[in-house]
């Protein structure tokens, strides 16, 4: 019911969202929908947390879990981007694929999996918090790249109309990205190696052939892809959003496949 309640609440953060695009900005309806999809995301924090100590393990295994998971990450994301004023037009670039996670999570069920996750403990929470933030970071970038494409077409066709008014500056949208990435990569490297050490040292191997060993190794490769885009003559900054929202759809796509693949071997985010 609190999962409900929260996708409930991420489509009602939607429409003002959708409303300043067409209307323009307006500070009593930013202050609304600011304030509904921060109520969306503490009331999906409370879901996970509630199937925690309901069924005592994270919402990691399964298929509609792990979405939800994802939609969470990309919510808390979005609440650490909504204080930076303008930067928080981000919304509009998140909201929808965290509607549609965990809209997905809920036709599917939300239920516990059977599998047994192997790593666990204060170990395995921090893995996840720090494989977390680094999906966050690329989750960011991918929304502030999403609006510099747009952003950026709109600017070289001269229409400057409600649409370029509404979205971030390029500066500002480029400085956001940048930030996400750095800090993604940080995070993810270290939720990398945490992670390795356990196997190593519990399984005797990094199993390499392992799905979700494959996934986050392509993550990692991806941040680094997005990062070479940076270097070389030309728009390096249209070159990084470009590679930002392209990166993020291949490791989404990525892990889905390997979700709907990879039943039985104990796979989680």
């Amino acid at each position: 019911m609190i999962h409900l309640s929260a996708f409930v609440a991420y489509v009602g953060a939607l429409v003002p969202w959708a409303y300043l695009l067409f209307r323009g900005p307006r500070p009593n309806v930013v202050a609304v929908a600011s304030g509904l999809t921060v109520v969306a995301v503490l009331l999906h924090a409370m879901a996970t947390v509630d199937f925690w100590l309901t069924y005592d393990q994270l919402p990691l295994g399964g298929l509609a879990p792990a979405l939800s998971s994802l939609a969470l990450v990309g919510g808390v994301a979005l609440v650490a981007v909504l204080p930076l004023r303008e930067a928080g037009r981000i919304a509009l670039g998140l909201l929808p694929l965290l509607v549609a996670l965990e809209g997905g999570a809920l036709l599917l069920g939300i239920e516990p999996s059977p599998m047994d996750l192997g790593f666990s403990g204060v170990g395995f929470v921090l893995h996840v918090a720090l494989a977390f933030l680094g999906l966050q970071g690329l989750a960011v970038a991918f929304a502030a790249g999403l609006l510099y494409l747009i952003q950026h077409h709109e600017l070289k066709m001269k229409r400057l109309g409600r649409l370029s008014r509404f979205i971030p500056p390029l500066a500002t949208l480029e400085k956001v990205g940048r930030v996400g990435l750095t800090v993604g990569f940080a995070s993810l490297s270290l939720a990398l190696i945490l992670g390795w050490a356990w196997t190593v040292q519990n399984l005797g191997s990094l199993q390499i052939d392992d799905p979700k060993v494959i996934w986050a190794v392509l993550s990692w490769a991806v941040f680094v892809a997005i990062f070479a885009t940076r270097r070389g003559p030309g728009s390096s900054e249209y070159r990084s959003a470009l590679a930002a929202v392209i990166g993020f759809a291949v490791v989404v796509g990525t892990y889905l496949a390997l979700r709907l693949t990879a039943a039985g071997t104990g796979f989680f985010l």
